[in-house]
C-alpha cells in the first residue's frame, strides 16, 4: 500500500479536528497501517494556535481509549500539497479551504472531501461543533466522528 496523508480541518483544531485526528490514528492503529499514513488536524481559525485540544474533548476522548496529543495550528499552503486528503468537518470550513486553495496554491495534490459524506449511521450532514455546549455534545461529536472517519478509511484502503 502506498503512502497516504489526511488533514483534518475544523473552526479552532481543538474539539472536532483533534478528535477525528485521534479517531483515525486508532483505528490505523488497530489495522496495522499506522506505517502507510500521516495524520494531522488543523483549523482554519488562528485563535487557538499551540493550544491542547478543549479539556472536555480530551476527557470525552479519554474514557473511550483516545488520546489527542496534537496542539492547534491552522492550516497553510504547504498543507495543500502535503496531504493527498483534506478532511473538513463542516460546509463552512469546506468552503473556507477551498477559498483558501484557490488563493494560494495551484496544486492538484490533495483531495478535499466533507467528513459526512462518509457516514453510515447518523444522519448528521455537518460534525456539530461542540464548543458552546455542554459535555453531552462532545460524547455525540466522537459518536459521529467514529461513524464517519471509519467510513473514510474503509474508502481510502
Amino acid at each position: 500500500m502506498k503512502k497516504q496523508s489526511v488533514l483534518f480541518v475544523c473552526l479552532g483544531n481543538i474539539c472536532r479536528s483533534p478528535a477525528a485526528e485521534a479517531i483515525f490514528l486508532d483505528l490505523i492503529n488497530k489495522k496495522g497501517l499506522k506505517d502507510y499514513f500521516i495524520v494531522d488536524s488543523a483549523g482554519t481559525g488562528s485563535w487557538h494556535i499551540g493550544k491542547k485540544a478543549d479539556t472536555r474533548m480530551r476527557i470525552a476522548s479519554h474514557k473511550r481509549g483516545l488520546e489527542i496529543l496534537s496542539k492547534a495550528r491552522q492550516i497553510n499552503s504547504n498543507d495543500f500539497e502535503k496531504f493527498n486528503y483534506i478532511v473538513a468537518m463542516d460546509d463552512s470550513n469546506f468552503e473556507n479551504i477551498i477559498d483558501l486553495k484557490s488563493q494560494i496554491s495551484s496544486s492538484d495534490f490533495s483531495s478535499i472531501k466533507k467528513i459526512q459524506n462518509f457516514r453510515s449511521i447518523f444522519q448528521e450532514i455537518e460534525v456539530p461543533d461542540p464548543y458552546f455546549g455542554g459535555d453531552e455534545g462532545f460524547e455525540h461529536v466522537l459518536d459521529i466522528l467514529e461513524d464517519s472517519v471509519s467510513g473514510f478509511l474503509d474508502t481510502i484502503c
